[in-house]
């Protein structure tokens, strides 16, 4: 993917959007450009990929792109979502198919544009009886909301703690066991955080940097971030 041709194609007033692509192969700090505004989505809070749309400064929103649906029946034992995804990759593209959850004994499956419909009108798969209901997220996850904080740096470690309301001991944890991610690449504990960027820690949430709203006399700075709990 070639992501600054898909930012030219935008500025020039198109509405740019791919199917689902891995959340790392897009640089965040790439697509803060004044001409173009940007869509992340993936349905789940800290999906692994993601579908972006790209689209000029002057259309003031689009459409979220994807669907998440609950797939239940009586499968097998075996049966877990690394092979769900392979059965149901014989019905429709890759590129129309995200990320697959387990749920409470069922799947929950992102997908967009004629995978959502192929899902839908699913009844049997692999020869199982199986039942697909649209999942509406909004009633499972926290309400976002946004936080103003004090921190001595932009250190990753330091964000993340005081952000996500953690003890720095603990967020270090989630950083040694590779859990945090800074704009879908693996964070470091050194690495630092700047406007625009996101950062993701499993079973936490994410971290939208707002802006750095001062610089306190102590030397400390004031940012504004967004915050997403699981």
């Amino acid at each position: 993917m070639n992501l600054s041709k898909l930012i030219a194609q935008a500025a020039g007033g198109r509405v740019i959007r791919t199917g689902f692509i891995p959340q790392d192969s897009v640089s965040r700090r790439e697509l803060n450009s004044p001409e173009v505004k940007h869509h992340i989505s993936g349905g789940f809070l800290n999906a692994e990929r993601i579908v972006l749309t790209l689209y000029p400064e002057h259309i003031p929103s689009v459409s979220d792109p994807v669907d998440i649906w609950e797939v239940s029946g009586e499968f097998s034992p075996h049966m877990d979502a690394v092979q769900l995804k392979h059965r149901l990759l014989d019905l429709v593209p890759e590129e129309q198919l995200g990320d697959i959850r387990e749920h409470q004994g069922a799947y929950w499956v992102a997908a967009t544009g004629k995978a959502s419909a192929v899902l839908e009108g699913l009844t049997t798969l692999g020869g199982t009886e199986i039942t697909v209901e649209k999942v509406d997220l909004s009633e499972h996850q926290r309400p976002s909301k946004t936080r103003e904080v004090v921190v001595p740096s932009m250190r990753v470690d330091v964000v993340g703690a005081k952000g996500f309301g953690v003890s720095r001991a603990y967020f270090q944890v989630g950083l040694e066991n590779k859990k945090v991610r800074l704009n879908g690449q693996i964070a470091k504990s050194s690495s630092e955080i700047r406007e625009g960027d996101m950062l993701s820690a499993e079973g936490i949430g994410k971290i939208e940097f707002k802006r750095i709203i001062n610089e306190t006399r102590r030397g400390n700075f004031k940012v504004e971030l967004l915050i997403h709990r699981e």
